[in-house]
This record gives structure tokens, sequence and C-alpha cells, in this order.
């Protein structure tokens, strides 16, 4: 075999190894199965509702901040049914408004409508952390993109929620936020 072949196939097999990586050891590779029985067990009817503030930051494909928000969210339920409005503002100057449709079942899933995803999402509540994976896209500012999203919530035991995203473009990590949600009391 010729130098190029040994490193394409050098190139191969450090892809192969990255695929495994995140797929069996990285942010993917969670299950919400693995919060079965931990800690206090997380329901977004309790702990996701009423009056919310958020604040987190975005960070861009090298890892680095691109981003910070704060955002002011009001929820209310009504048996399973849930509704969720969210008003964010950037520190760019930017503001962005959000209403969740959620449904909870019986057996601990999610599903979730909004505006701007593209069909409806999915997930799952389970001992203190829920996942939810949807489409979303972006508002044109932000070039209209089409991005498959995974969100993780961890209840902390205090009842602060600590919500972790990662954006995904052709399977390619392109953004990830981490925010801190915590309960407005009256």
């Amino acid at each position: 075999m010729d130098a190029l072949g040994w490193t394409l196939l050098g190139a191969v097999a450090m892809l192969v190894l990255v695929l495994l990586k995140e797929r069996f050891a990285g942010f993917g590779a969670q299950v919400p199965q693995d919060y079965a029985g931990q800690g206090p067990q997380f329901d977004l009817r309790e702990h996701l509702n009423g009056a919310i503030k958020c604040e987190g930051v975005i960070y861009g494909p090298l890892g680095r901040v691109a981003s910070r928000f704060t955002g002011d969210f009001e929820a209310s339920w009504q048996g399973n049914r849930g509704v969720m409005r969210e008003h964010f503002e950037y520190d760019s100057g930017n503001a962005q408004d959000r209403e969740w449709q959620l449904e909870l079942g019986n057996d601990g899933s999610i599903r979730a409508e909004a505006d701007d995803l593209v069909g409806t999402g999915t997930g799952q509540q389970m001992g203190a952390a829920a996942r939810l994976c949807y489409r979303i896209r972006l508002p044109k500012e932000a070039g209209g993109h089409v991005l498959s999203v995974t969100d993780w919530m961890y209840l902390a035991p205090n009842g602060v929620v600590v919500n972790r995203s990662q954006f995904r473009k052709f399977g390619i990590k392109v953004a990830e936020l981490v925010a801190v949600m915590r309960r407005v009391e009256a």
C-alpha cells in the first residue's frame, strides 16, 4: 500500500474511533434508563411549572462561548398537558419567543410541539433527568438552518434544573447550550 492509501486508512480509522467514542462514551450515549432510581424524581409538571428564570450560554462549534442569554418562562399544566411560554434575551440585543405545547404519557414519555420545530419532539423523563429530541428551524437572521437537537435536563437536589443541549447538522455538532432554570416564587 502506498502513502496515500495509508493516510486514507488512518483517516478512516480516526473517524471510526471518534464516532465510536461519541456513540458509547459521549453526550449521545446517555439514555433515560441511566437515571432510573437516581436522585429526586424529575416531574415536568412540578419542576417546570409557574414562573421560571433561565440563564445560560451557547457554545459554538469550536467550544468557545458564542452567546449569553437570560429567559423568563411561564408554564402551566392541566393534567398531563402543559404550555410553556419562553422569552429569551441575548447579549446581542436580540430577543426570541417560543411557546411549547407539552404532553406527558403515563409512562414518562414526552411529546412536544412549537412553531419553530420541524415535526414533533419526543422524549422521556426518568429518575432525576429528562431527554427531549427534536428538529428546530433557526430564525432567518441565524441562517434558517434546520438542526437536530438533544436536550437533557437534570434535576438538582435544590429543585434547580440544569439543561445541556447539543445542536447538530448532518450529525456534526455545531453548538451546545448550558443553562439553569429555577422557579421564581411569587
